[in-house]
């Protein structure tokens, strides 16, 4: 029977870091329709070749930082270029799990890629992704989960609303506050553009790809499936996500006269992304109300971000960094006695505020951490490469062609090169 248990876990942590991984897809999707068909080849692209590079990165030094034995309450320090080797005492696979955690690595960094959309050399993918997956990630993951100093003040982040999407939020903001806003965002008076994505569909088959992949990124954290707890995590995580959209609409058709789809989809994003800390440890009720906080919130987000000047293509700013803060706080309000592994209840469950306030420090310096350490990474590499953002030019050609050479949507643009071209031909023999 054990035998048996050790391959369903083990098959159950691998399906887990699939959907997880899966979600890639989602991200593609989700931002290459919410920003210009000139940049849709880019993002694809650079999407599948910085997960590999993450994933190397990864195997090399960020397993071992995060979950190195010899490690001390600020990071691991051994376990560096994972060999696959079973662990002792284990009832599921360790490379699986291994698998499993660099699936998560990767999601926080395309995250953090959010805030360079439409703007950002390739080169500055390239060597952001090496140091966001060796340094920035790993140390905050080895606090919460690797056994670090957060951990030990009893820190609830179930599968990563701090460890993964507040990190990611926090270095787009870096990335954004950097590389400036996008040509046309803001006008001189204050005024905002709205830069429509160019494919909506796109847009919400990527929510909805993500929020089928979350299934693997919070029930899959339950890494075992004997006592079936997986499914109540499964369950609270789809009450979340569908009160997140509902609150969307609402707010949105309350405030703006319509329902508008964009906050919608953002609105069950946010959900999943503040269920993300609490799925284990709430009740059902809970996790509605989190779902819920979350979709309001995600849409005066977007606005303050607007109002600051400060250019978020994709929203992650506020889906995974407000909407991440939020989750990772209501554990220290809606966490139960029975529910909580780690850390203690929370204040409507008679915990005080205790765990409100680790949960709020876990938010402030992990949040901290990943914005000054993102940002100076970037400023060291713009005075080093020459700048992180492509030349007026080439964002206005668009980055499948200015980074890559081709277009991403081929026909439609030698179309439109082909009229020009007619055009000038047509004014040509008129002249003369």
């Amino acid at each position: 029977m054990k035998e048996i248990m050790f391959s369903l876990n083990s098959v159950w942590l691998v399906l887990g870091a699939v959907l997880v991984i899966l979600m890639q897809g989602g991200f593609i999707l989700l931002e290459a329709g919410s920003t210009r068909m000139k940049n849709a080849g880019h993002i694809a692209g650079k999407t599948v070749f910085t997960f590999g590079m993450a994933s190397i990165v990864f195997w090399a030094v960020g397993y071992g930082f995060i979950f190195g034995n010899s490690g001390n309450f600020f990071v691991g320090l051994s376990d560096f270029f994972y060999s696959g080797k079973q662990a002792e005492g284990m009832n599921y696979s360790t490379s699986a799990y291994f698998l499993f955690q660099l699936a998560f690595a990767g999601i926080s960094l395309t995250i953090a890629f959010g805030g360079f959309a439409e703007r950002a050399k390739l080169t500055a993918y390239v060597v952001f992704s090496i140091l966001f997956s060796a340094i920035v990630y790993p140390i905050i993951a080895h606090w919460i989960w690797g056994g670090g100093w957060l951990a030990e003040h009893g820190k609830q982040d179930f599968a990563g609303s701090t460890v993964v999407h507040l990190t990611g939020a926090a270095a787009s903001l870096a990335a954004t506050i950097l590389l400036k806003p996008r040509i046309g965002k803001f006008n001189k008076n204050g005024t905002v553009n709205n830069i429509y994505g160019h494919n909506q569909v796109f847009t919400a088959l990527g929510v909805l790809v993500l929020w089928v992949g979350w299934f693997g990124f919070n029930a899959g954290s339950t890494f075992v499936v004997d006592d079936g707890f997986f499914g109540f995590v499964a369950l609270n995580t789809n009450l979340a996500a569908g009160a997140g959209a509902i609150a969307a609409l609402i707010i949105s058709w309350m405030v703006l006269g319509k329902s508008d789809i964009t906050t919608i989809l953002n609105g069950a994003l946010a959900g999943l992304v503040a269920i993300t800390a609490s799925c284990a440890f709430v009740e059902t009720w809970a996790a509605v109300v989190i779902g819920f906080v979350a979709g309001i919130l995600v849409f005066y987000s977007v606005k303050l971000f607007d109002k600051l000047k400060i250019d978020d293509p994709i929203f992650a700013l506020s889906v995974h960094g407000a909407a991440g803060i939020w989750g990772t706080l209501s554990n220290g309000l809606f966490a139960t006695k029975e529910l909580a592994a780690v850390g203690k209840p929370g204040l409507f469950y008679g915990g005080g505020f205790h765990q409100l306030g680790v949960q709020a420090m876990g938010v402030a310096v992990c949040g901290l951490f990943a914005f000054v350490v993102s940002f100076a990474i970037l400023y060291v590499m713009k005075k080093v490469m020459n700048g992180l953002r492509v030349t007026e030019e080439e964002e206005i050609i668009g980055l499948d062609v200015s980074e890559h050479g081709s277009y991403g949507y081929p026909e439609a643009f030698m179309k439109e090169e082909q009229r020009k071209e007619e055009q000038k031909e047509e004014q040509s023999r008129l002249a003369n």
